[in-house]
């Protein structure tokens, strides 16, 4: 298998960052956050790519930032939370999968994602009605995180420890040699 060790997938608010960087530091990885990537590569925030770009623009960007960290990297890679809405990248997740690496999905329900999202202003999809907005946003992501992962992990009335441990069971007792 080559490329990254973990990928971490699912909606806003899942943890994903939170987890990654935790089971990066565990396994002594590198922890990379495509959406970071997106927002180093243009010198701007994602919230102000949607605005000012628009929602096409931006997954453009992120479909080839994808592409690029699991080609290259082989730590532990948080996606954004639409990224498995491009059928590119789904194809990559997929076959990553296929190959021998993990690719979890962190699944959360609506009522904790509304309550970890807040009024977040840094996530332009959840700008206007958070709860609807990820409540539409879940029914419609779910078939598409189903279809990439490897594994699913629940975190909704989880703490970020109790999350961790489950990921790190998941994995291969070869991640980090």
């Amino acid at each position: 298998m080559s490329g990254p060790a973990l990928v971490l997938v699912g909606p806003p608010s899942a943890g994903k960052t939170t987890v990654g960087t935790a089971v990066a530091e565990a396994h002594g990885l590198p922890f990379r956050d495509t959406d970071r990537d997106v927002e180093a590569e243009t010198r701007t925030t994602i919230a102000d790519l949607f605005v000012q770009q628009g929602e096409p623009y931006f997954r453009a960007l992120e479909e080839k930032a994808v592409a690029r960290a699991l080609g290259e990297h082989a730590g532990v890679l948080a996606l954004g939370g639409g990224a498995v809405t491009s059928p590119a990248t789904r194809e990559l997740l997929v076959a990553h999968g296929r190959s021998g690496g993990a690719v979890v999905w962190l699944d959360v329900d609506v009522a904790s994602a509304a309550r970890r999202v807040g009024l977040s202003r840094d996530r332009p999809l959840l700008a206007v009605n958070p709860r609807a907005m990820l409540r539409t946003m879940l029914e419609e992501r779910a078939p598409m995180y189903a279809e990439v992962a490897t594994q699913r992990v629940h975190t909704a009335g989880r703490t970020p420890e109790e999350v961790v441990a489950e990921v790190l069971a998941v994995l291969t007792p070869e991640v980090g040699r």
